[in-house]
């Protein structure tokens, strides 16, 4: 009997989690089954890039997995029972429910509105496809001079109103942001952040909470207001509502708490990557959101189950930060080089070979999702006692 894995959304960790498993695991001993809301794979790190008109391009992920053992199933995910090893879900041809022997939950994160009265009322996301098409439409039928104000100072932040500032310098953009414009950054990353963002014509109003979203402006905390056609929504991410509702051990943000191997520490049938997932790096500090911290989750949980699987040593690479890489429009961009825990150092690539940089990141992760048989690795057959023997009473550590 096959040992049947489900992994639970197809963005970077969980496409790349499940091709690296069907690269280690032999076919006849293990089935593996994606599921996705949608047909396509979404490079969330260009979605403010096709926000403001740019064509990315088409990534089937039908396509993608093909050959490679992966069976892909377009639902959405309702529901997952950790007691009886299910997961419910939905989609065109109805509902249902997928059994699973080892479970890889990857659903992700979407936008935050922070409970800000009318931000989810009148404000755009960037966080999805759906709603980068959305912003898209409005930004087209902006005209010359309208105001577009993006809160939120953090890297989607930053890569948002830069990209809108270059691909329509006829329109007022304005960036809100909670601290000082880039204060995470070197002092080196700090200035060209704002040399780029004060070149593209873009106003900055710093040290400034936004306390309410209205139809034609945002509203400050000390009362005054900033004018915005259009509010673009960048103060972070909410993680996916489905673990909160099982017997998951979840932070107070509905994050799945992990052990080094990305496996759940209360169920062991479970293992979480990517933004769902609360795991730990260099100095025992929490891997923030994003694509830097997700991809190596994924490699982490992918390598463990294998070895666990078939009886090999469990993987011991640290989760550890490189560098920040940042795009400001097409033709510029900041790599802020940082410490194993996150913290910026002196150093930092900028201008156009940084840009370019960036762009080789972004091509190489998805490649590296397109391609997952061509992870060089042995396939190696799965021990069935030790397969079946995974759960909570005589789990390895």
């Amino acid at each position: 009997m096959q040992h049947r894995i489900v992994v639970l959304g197809a963005g970077y960790t969980g496409a790349i989690a499940a091709g690296r498993l069907a690269r280690r695991l032999r076919p006849e001993d293990v089935s593996i089954t994606l599921v996705n809301a949608e047909p396509d794979f979404v490079e969330r790190v260009r979605l403010h890039q096709l926000a403001t008109g740019q064509d990315l391009k088409p990534r089937p992920l039908g396509e993608m997995f093909a050959g490679t053992g992966v069976r892909l199933r377009l639902a959405r995910v309702t529901g997952v029972d950790v007691d009886r090893r299910t997961v419910a879900v939905t989609g065109a041809d109805g509902t249902g429910e997928l059994e699973y022997d080892t479970l890889v939950y990857a659903l992700g994160s979407g936008w935050n509105d922070q409970g800000v009265p009318g931000a989810a009322e009148h404000a755009h996301e960037i966080t999805s496809r759906a709603g980068a098409l959305r912003l898209r439409e409005r930004l087209a039928g902006l005209t010359a001079g309208q105001p577009v104000a993006v809160v939120g100072g953090g890297l989607t932040g930053l890569e948002a109103a830069a990209e809108i500032a270059e691909a329509r310098p006829d329109l007022d953009v304005t960036l809100v942001t909670r601290g000082g414009l880039g204060d995470w950054l070197s002092a080196k990353g700090r200035a060209h952040v704002r040399g780029v963002l004060a070149g593209l014509g873009v106003t900055v109003h710093e040290h400034t909470d936004v306390t309410a979203v209205a139809a034609g402006h945002v509203t400050t905390a000390d009362g005054a207001t900033v004018p915005a056609a259009v509010t673009v929504w960048t103060t972070g991410f909410a993680v996916h509502p489905v673990a909160r509702a099982t017997g998951l051990e979840v932070t107070g943000a509905g994050r799945i708490v992990v052990d080094r191997s990305m496996r759940s520490v209360s169920h062991p049938d479970v293992y979480a990557v990517g933004d769902a997932a609360l795991a730990t790096g260099a100095g025992d500090k929490p891997l923030r959101m994003s694509c830097a911290s997700g991809v190596p989750t994924a490699w982490q949980a992918a390598d463990a189950i294998a070895a666990r699987l078939t009886g090999g040593k469990l993987p011991k690479v640290p989760l550890r930060y490189f560098n920040q890489c940042v795009s400001l429009g097409r033709k510029e961009g900041l790599i802020q080089y940082v410490t194993a825990d996150d913290r910026a150092v002196r150093a930092a690539l900028t201008g156009r070979i940084a840009a370019v940089y960036k762009e080789l990141v972004c091509r190489g992760a998805a490649w590296g999702v397109a391609n997952p048989l061509l992870v060089p690795a042995p396939r190696r057959r799965v021990v069935r006692e030790r397969a079946d023997a995974v759960s909570p009473a005589n789990a390895p550590a």
